[in-house]
């Protein structure tokens, strides 16, 4: 089945193929325990005209899996997407870093199947991975067609009975593979620690975003297979999972898959994700400014601001303002920065929207005998600008079409979509919610990005991270 897009002519009727898995904004109300429900939101329509659909159809297994199932037979593959509701943010103190931990040892072996779980899947072509956020944890596997009953008893075998396969050889191995990718991702490598040092500036300590997802070395090293084994227990249920299938299979064949993999796992307490958190009155009330020095070949600054979380007011007109700001080389920024003023290499600004929050971004590269202050300077110029006039309804016009593009070609695979529904549903309740996603972006008016950056765009309520190299004048 094919997905129809219709909108102002722009693209319509995009196959769907294999590939690998995108990223979806996200999902308000489970149906009923054992109820199968029809995907009826699926379908959305701007101006009298269907908008964008994703055909599916959900239910619920009596231990609380939600179970999303979206045919397409344009290609013989299918997608297994997994996501579970847990994420850095729901780790305690003295114990961070456990959900990536967690997406390692998933890999290592269950009961039934005690090996390296990408070496049956490999055998067959598929394409696996799975991957954490402050948000969520979520796995998926990409195999031909005749091969989704292997990837379902895969992960339900690792859902239901990985514990009485972990080691303590396998944790120690484990513990000591996250902490020397934190040293290769963060640690030694120009600029990693870059995020480390915005989001513990940018949230106070006792913030679920303070720490990074991969978590602080003591803690890792400090696990115990008592502390991960509870972890396991109290987050890796069924009851706080959705598994979407998308692609070549048959529904009915698929669901006597599922209930036959999935159903004898028993549902556990259910978890209770950190769902919001509010920051302390004054947070931010002043610039902080944060200056690094390490072995980096430029000059770099980062400016930041808390911004509104995802799908709430404004996080769309911040997307808008990302590319009305450096989108392409006729953007503000790269104009001013790059072009005309000639003292950036390279200027990028972007919304990253979360479940509790969403920071705003402007990264920026200065030119060889610039410094990181001239861009602070001009930057500050440009978003002054902003605040000021607006932008144009050419720019918020060109700003919409290009996101739509991006936007639509998430569609393209049987990959995107099964992340798409998958992320609709954990974060809005609807796997449907395409629609309303889509129609929040249309609605985006000059006015609205004017207002938007004067709220949350305020000139001293921010952090400004300035990196230079070491034993290097600017």
């Amino acid at each position: 089945m094919h997905t129809a897009l219709l909108i102002g002519g722009l693209l319509a009727a995009l196959p769907a193929l294999a590939g690998d898995a995108g990223t979806g904004n996200a999902a308000t109300g489970d149906a009923a325990a054992g109820d199968e429900a029809p995907g009826a939101a699926t379908t959305a329509t701007l101006d009298n005209k269907p908008a964008v659909a994703i055909p599916f159809e959900q239910y619920t297994l009596d231990n609380g899996l939600h179970v999303i199932l979206s045919e397409d037979h344009s290609v013989p593959f299918v997608q297994v997407n997994l996501w579970y509701g847990v994420g850095s943010k729901d780790e305690v103190a003295g114990r961070t870093g456990f959900a990536h931990l967690f997406e390692h040892l998933m890999f290592q072996g269950s009961e039934h199947m005690n090996d390296d779980y990408f070496v049956p899947l490999q055998r067959i072509g598929a394409r696996v991975n799975g991957t954490t956020n402050f948000d969520r944890t979520n796995f998926f596997e990409g195999v031909p067609s005749e091969q989704l009953p292997l990837a379902l008893w895969l992960e339900s075998d690792r859902m239901g009975w990985l514990l009485p396969a972990l080691t303590d050889e396998k944790l120690e191995n484990q513990k000591e593979v996250v902490r020397n990718e934190r040293r290769q991702r963060y640690e030694n490598t120009p600029y990693g620690e870059v995020w480390v040092w915005l989001f513990e500036n940018l949230y106070p300590e006792n913030h679920p975003y303070h720490v990074p997802t991969i978590g602080r070395h003591e803690d890792i090293e400090a696990a115990t297979m008592e502390d991960v084994s509870a972890f396991f227990s109290t987050w890796y249920v069924p009851n706080n999972a959705s598994l979407v299938i998308s692609g070549d299979f048959d529904p009915s064949e698929a669901k006597t898959l599922v209930d036959r993999y999935f159903g004898a796992i028993p549902a556990g307490p259910q978890p209770t994700p950190v769902k919001s958190f509010d920051l302390p009155d004054g947070w931010l009330s002043e610039e902080v400014v944060v200056e690094k020095t390490e072995n980096a070949p430029d000059h770099k600054v980062w400016i930041a601001w808390v911004s509104p979380k995802l799908y709430a007011d404004g996080d769309a007109e911040l997307d808008i303002l990302s590319t009305v700001l450096s989108d392409g080389k006729e953007s503000r920024l790269y104009q001013r920065l790059v072009k005309d003023k000639q003292i950036a290499k390279d200027v990028e600004a972007y919304q990253y929207s979360a479940l509790l929050t969403g920071s705003y971004i402007i990264e920026a590269t200065a030119a060889e005998g610039h410094t990181t202050d001239e861009l602070v300077k001009e930057i500050d110029a440009v978003l002054a600008e902003l605040r000021k006039d607006g932008p144009t309804a050419d720019e918020v016009a060109v700003s919409k079409t290009n996101w739509q593009v991006g936007f639509y070609r998430r569609l393209l695979t049987i990959a995107g979509k099964a992340d798409m529904l998958n992320s609709y549903y954990t974060w809005t309740g609807d796997p449907g919610y395409i629609g309303k996603d889509l129609r929040r972006y249309l609605k985006v008016t000059p006015a609205s990005v004017k207002e938007t950056a004067n709220t949350w765009l305020v000139p001293g309520h921010r952090v400004v991270l300035h990196v230079r190299p070491e034993g290097g004048a600017e």
